[in-house]
């Protein structure tokens, strides 16, 4: 009976022991997460080479807020407002081209694409956040706007693109039409990603935006297509890199 008794504390105390283990554990895995993955605009760094095609700009690295790039041009393509002095109308010259290429292909295809918002500056991302805000709240307006330094818009290698058979609007409704499949499975093509996919939300911090590209170079592109990865897995990953500084 003793020897029973004894087993059964023995035993008890194993499982005690083991459960402690098993929580230190969690509780340790889900602090490196948290030093992996700093929490959305709290560990914020200035990016150093904000000219790199493969310059990360997400809620934790930040462009400097006099950035604007020197070689923006206006773009060749079907445009939603066609005017020299919007600024959204312009990108970085290698960008514009690569976005021209994938409009005429689409078209070669049947699908007619317009661009819709591309450059972004500093000063015109204050106003749109802060009218987000005021519309929705912080915590919605971080959920599909970017704080001012933090809008790939502003790299000059980002553009919206939508429809008309979606109404010329930035809708997740783009992601199912014709062209949006067609962008999703041929923008790697020309040098352009899906930025933010429906599957990785968590990671980016932004809503599914099937109709926001960024231009990273064809290779770049291609390799995030086809192992299904997001900027991030890329720059982090892929490069293997843990600060900005990159060519």
């Amino acid at each position: 009976m003793n020897r029973t008794r004894s087993f059964l504390v023995v035993m008890s105390g194993l499982f005690i022991f083991i459960g402690v283990i098993t929580m230190l554990s969690a509780e340790a895995k889900e602090a490196n997460l948290e030093k992996i993955v700093p929490a959305f605009y709290q560990q914020v760094s200035l990016v150093e080479n904000p000219d790199s095609l493969s310059v990360l700009v997400n809620k934790n690295y930040s462009l400097p807020e006099d950035y604007e790039p020197e070689d923006l041009v206006f773009l060749d393509v079907p445009l939603y407002n066609n005017d020299v002095n919007n600024e959204g109308n312009y990108l970085r010259k290698e960008a514009a081209d690569a976005l021209k290429e994938l409009f005429i292909a689409a078209k070669e295809e049947g699908y007619d694409l317009i661009a819709r918002s591309g450059y972004r500056s500093y000063e015109t991302q204050v106003s749109l956040y802060n009218r987000y805000v005021q519309q929705d709240g912080v915590e919605a307006a971080d959920q599909y706007s970017a704080r001012p330094g933090h809008s790939e818009h502003q790299t000059g290698l980002t553009i919206d693109i939508t429809s008309e058979s979606v109404h010329e609007g930035l809708t997740e409704a783009f992601g199912e039409t014709e062209e949006g499949e067609w962008v999703a499975q041929n923008a790697h093509r020309f040098g352009y990603i899906i930025r933010y996919p429906q599957n990785r939300v968590s990671e980016t911090g932004y809503q599914y935006e099937p109709w926001h590209l960024r231009y990273v170079g064809v290779k770049i592109a291609t390799e995030i297509y086809e192992d299904q990865l997001i900027l991030e897995d890329y720059v982090l990953n892929v490069m293997g890199r843990t600060s900005f500084i990159w060519e």
